[in-house]
């Protein structure tokens, strides 16, 4: 088996201009990775394409196709966006095959670097293997020094190439029982989608924490993160792929495999506030619906004398129109986004660095001046976009500025693929709610409690001895062991191999 041809070790350094991060970047919480895969299908490069751009708001820095035409692997990983390089004719020509797998990546362990690109190669004793991962191990870094003790050359710095060589390693017959070997090793979250020169095959953390839905298009398989890409190339849903649940199509069908004990499922709720596009189904419930309920719920809860919800654009908007609509305070676009603009720049000076925040939104006068104004938002981080956000409101005439957030407070880091600071760098882990008010100069401040988060998602409530989602970030209660931080060393977030290659 021939090694896949990579265009990406020639790949355009025009495609991806080094960006650097001012404070604002860090005041957001940061797309998880998006995965898809097809398998059977004449043009499964170009589906995959159109695939990835649906789930392109999962992560925006890098991206990759791997395809198999029958006899040989081909591989794309760019850094950018999509479109900037599977919209070209010329890129999906080279990629050939009626099966292929897609990843979009924001790093979440692992520098942005070209080796660090999804979906990751590798040619095993029985074939090419390749695989794209959404989510993050919480032993990945033990898993890895303890397959470098044993000889193994990593080419890489993302948590992913440890199921690559737990892969290549095992003893057991068959592809799929050497994937399940691998699988039992790992500790965390993960939704994979994989290929080999006969299989395409999808998997999913025994906890579920991160999403992975089963599509159709004209008979063909398709496994993706989020229904919205299956709307995006026309297929059918038909169902979310089970936690735990390994599923595998080749040329005799699909087959389920469950090696795993089964647990109560525990999906990550940031799917619902932030992470998922709103048109997407998750778990059997529209995002959209549920944002709108998170407003409506925050409307139930605290509720100031005010004229108009103004959404923080665009993670606020489902969540403001639910609360206009249970309060019947009127909704309106206080706030514009500027859709064209990509990060930040560090500029020269603190005074046009300022202006950084007004790249992205605008105050509209005309909708806020002289009146109260509740600003509503689906989260808060470090608070400097916020801080920014109100003095905007404030420099536009709004008489008073109120500011709600359709999340409990965040006090605690996550380890599954969400880029949180450590608990030093989170706002509402380090100060009061009074002191958060001050410090971003709102005239009041609330959150939704996690009791009325459970609420509107349809529980009475949080039920601490069997919590139905993964929501250790308001909590503290992770779902996993966290071997890689509860070591006696703790371990780097990093690798000293990423800082230099990066």
């Amino acid at each position: 088996m021939q090694p896949p041809s990579d265009h990406a070790e020639q790949a355009d350094p025009d495609l991806s201009p080094i960006e650097l991060q001012d404070d604002l970047e860090g005041d957001t919480l940061r797309e998880e990775c998006g995965v898809f895969g097809i398998f059977g299908h004449p043009e499964a490069a170009a589906i995959a394409a159109l695939g990835l751009h649906a789930l392109q708001h999962r992560g925006q820095e890098a991206c990759g196709i791997v395809t198999f035409d029958g006899s040989r692997f081909h591989s794309e990983r760019r850094l950018g966006l999509v479109g900037d390089t599977f919209s070209r004719r010329e890129v999906i020509e080279r990629l050939p095959g009626s099966t292929a797998v897609g990843h979009v990546r924001y790093s979440t362990t692992g520098a942005t670097i070209l080796r660090n690109v999804q979906p990751l190669f590798a040619e095993l004793n029985a074939g090419g293997f390749a695989v794209g991962h959404n989510g993050n191990l919480t032993n990945g870094l033990s898993l890895r020094r303890e397959l470098v003790k044993n000889g193994a050359m990593m080419q890489s710095t993302t948590d992913t190439e440890v199921i690559l060589h737990l892969v290549a390693q095992s003893k057991r017959g068959s592809f799929v029982d050497r994937f399940i070997e691998a699988l039992r090793a790992l500790e965390g979250a993960y939704s994979l989608v994989a290929l080999t020169n006969k299989k395409l095959v999808g998997a999913r953390d025994p906890l579920g924490i991160r999403p992975l839905v089963l599509g159709d298009l004209d008979g063909r398989p398709i496994l993706t993160s989020e229904t919205c890409a299956l709307d995006m190339i026309g297929a059918k849903y038909v169902r979310d792929i089970e936690p735990g649940e390994i599923i595998v199509f080749d040329e005799n069908g699909a087959h389920s495999h469950k090696p795993f004990p089964p647990k109560p499922p525990r999906p990550c709720i940031f799917e619902y506030i932030y992470f998922s596009r709103p048109d997407s189904i998750v778990g059997g419930r529209s995002v959209y619906e549920v944002r709108k309920a998170f407003g409506a719920q925050l409307a139930r809860e605290s509720h100031p004398d005010v004229d108009v919800v103004v959404p923080v654009p665009d993670s606020g908007v489902p969540a403001a129109v639910g609360y206009s609509q249970f309060s019947g305070v009127p909704f309106e676009l206080g706030i514009i986004r500027n859709h064209y603009v990509g990060r930040t720049f560090i500029q020269p000076t603190q005074s046009v660095r300022e202006l950084g925040v007004r790249m992205k939104h605008s105050a509209n006068r005309a909708a806020i001046e002289g009146k109260r104004i509740i600003l509503i938002d689906d989260s808060l981080v470090r608070g400097t976009t916020s801080k920014k956000i109100v003095r905007m409101m404030r420099d536009a005439g709004a008489r008073e500025v109120h500011f709600r957030l359709a999340s409990p407070p965040i006090l605690y880091p996550d380890y599954y693929g969400i880029d949180l600071p450590d608990r030093g760098g989170l706002l509402a882990a380090t100060h009061t709610l009074e002191e958060m008010r001050e410090i971003i100069g709102a005239d009041s401040l609330a959150f939704l409690s996690i009791d009325g988060m459970y609420r509107a998602m349809g529980y009475q409530g949080r039920d601490p001895a069997n919590p139905k989602f993964s929501d250790h970030c308001f909590t503290g209660a992770y779902p996993t062991h966290l071997t890689d931080h509860s070591d006696a060393e703790p371990q780097p977030r990093q690798l000293s191999l990423l800082a230099e290659a990066s």
